[in-house]
């Protein structure tokens, strides 16, 4: 049974006046932050801010590139060719370590947002267009990925530092993807429900799935999403009973490290 896991969170999506999440509350619970990099969300401004808070509570920031789809918040798949995927992902991540330059903080890791992380999530040339981006803008970054997806395999055969997550507040499918959002089983969202499914899960290493039985995946983080309204008191419920089975909080960069 794992003794200390990540909790991750995405942060950073608010634009302009537009607010998106409690990303202060957010960064008291969680211990690694994927910021949104100015294309599903984001902003100069809001990047900086979600950095400079990420930096003074000790949590490890991520970059979070997405589609350009502001309107859709990055979940619809939207066609590019591979090597639109390289550029997208590549920009994204240079502009969060453009504000992560200013606030005097490091970007450690990249984990795709939404319908790109889906995608490559299920698509070995799109997984494999994303690591070559993350790899050609700094190959001391990590990457954050669904356990046992493309994506995850991608990181790992690029020769990058690769990590799995599992989702606190999502269904899983029997081949290790995420129920579409618009189907039934997609969300979780009862605190204690997702906080017993994750501490079954660790101490057995089997996911339960809506399609078949249970699958058997690997963790090194587990994601609670910032922008659900029960977000904080989903992240707070699952870290308190974490505690109560003995697991500990810790980034997963510096429990690797």
């Amino acid at each position: 049974m794992a003794r200390t896991i990540d909790l991750n969170s995405d942060l950073g999506e608010s634009f302009g006046p537009w607010q998106m999440g409690d990303d202060a509350a957010m960064l008291s619970l969680v211990t690694s932050a994927n910021i949104a990099c100015g294309a599903h969300a984001s902003d100069p401004e809001t990047m900086f801010k979600t950095l400079t808070l990420a930096r003074e509570r000790g949590v490890v920031a991520g970059a979070h590139p997405g589609f350009a789809d502001r309107e859709g918040f990055g979940r619809r798949l939207i066609p590019h060719s591979l090597g639109e995927v390289e550029r997208l992902v590549a920009t994204q991540i240079g502009a969060l370590m453009g504000a992560a330059a200013l606030v005097g903080t490091t970007v450690r890791f990249v984990k795709t947002h939404g319908a790109l992380g889906n995608w490559a999530a299920a698509d070995p040339d799109v997984a494999a267009a994303v690591a070559r981006a993350v790899k050609a803008v700094s190959p001391d970054l990590a990457m954050l990925s669904i356990s046992g997806t493309a994506l995850d395999r991608a990181g790992h055969d690029a020769g990058l530092a690769s990590y799995s997550e599992i989702f606190a507040d999502r269904g899983y499918l029997s081949n290790g993807q995420l129920v579409p959002r618009s189907k039934p089983g997609a969300m979780i969202h009862d605190p204690e429900e997702a906080a017993s499914r994750l501490v079954a899960f660790l101490e057995t290493g089997l996911m339960p799935v809506v399609d078949g039985a249970p699958i058997r995946l690997e963790a090194r983080s587990i994601c609670v999403h910032g922008d659900s309204a029960g977000a904080v008191v989903m992240a707070r419920h699952v870290r308190q009973r974490l505690a109560e089975a003995g697991i500990g909080v810790a980034p997963f960069l510096d429990a690797a490290s």
